[in-house]
């Protein structure tokens, strides 16, 4: 495992075969959203080994090989996408389950600190209308709530204020823009797109969530 971020996590099948299966940082991005009720943001700083004497490591361990003796050869798993997605999904949960990263210390958390219902609600009309000039009132109003319990239930189970959540699931949305080869937009047009109006604040921004330029994230992509 890699603890920077890549654009895919490297698994090994056996200490003495060369099967490598590359699983997309999407994937794992998706998850994280979804498991964590949280966007990712930069690096998870992944645990660099997985021990695969443990219970955790031999479950991983198992369905990677799972996967990869059904690409093997041309086989099944690459006939059936809907197969090889779920099973793509299942490795993704179990990295963002059971290898230790700088979120893990979220899993306990989010078992005793259910996020209430209004905050749920918010973060999906957040979710639904991420492209559209939302302000904090208009997510309140759709959630039922006043700004203030707005700014309380995501402080309190967000660790975070509503405008910074929204700020970050739009830069992830830029990010996927610049990833995708084939997306000819320019990169003000993409911004804008999203809902950033300051490009030198934009690109400061960028640089601190993910380490990079946004033009270098383009240039990898090959776009």
């Amino acid at each position: 495992m890699n603890n920077i971020e890549p654009d895919w996590i490297s698994v090994q099948a056996a200490p003495h075969r060369s099967d490598t299966l590359n699983l997309n940082w999407t994937i794992i991005a998706q998850v994280v959203a979804s498991v964590l009720e949280t966007p990712l943001i930069g690096t998870m700083g992944l645990a660099p080994i997985i021990d695969f004497s443990t219970a955790a490591g031999r479950l991983f361990g198992s369905l990677a090989q799972t996967i990869i003796i059904g690409m093997r050869n041309n086989g099944p798993l690459l006939q059936s996408p809907i197969a090889m997605l779920n099973l793509t999904q299942a490795l993704a949960d179990l990295v963002v389950r059971l290898i230790p990263h700088r979120l893990s210390h979220l899993l306990d958390k989010k078992i005793h600190l259910t996020a209430p219902r209004h905050v749920r609600r918010a973060i999906e009309f957040m979710h639904a209308n991420i492209a559209q000039p939302l302000t904090m009132q208009s997510v309140a109003e759709a959630a039922g709530i006043s700004i203030r319990a707005l700014e309380v239930g995501f402080r309190d189970f967000k660790e975070t204020t509503p405008a910074a959540y929204l700020r970050a699931i739009r830069l992830q949305a830029v990010r996927e823009d610049l990833r995708d080869a084939s997306n000819q937009q320019p990169l003000r047009d993409i911004c804008l797109k999203w809902g950033f109006f300051h490009f030198g604040r934009f690109a400061a921004t960028y640089r601190a969530a993910y380490g990079e330029n946004p033009s270098d994230t383009r240039r990898r992509s090959g776009g």
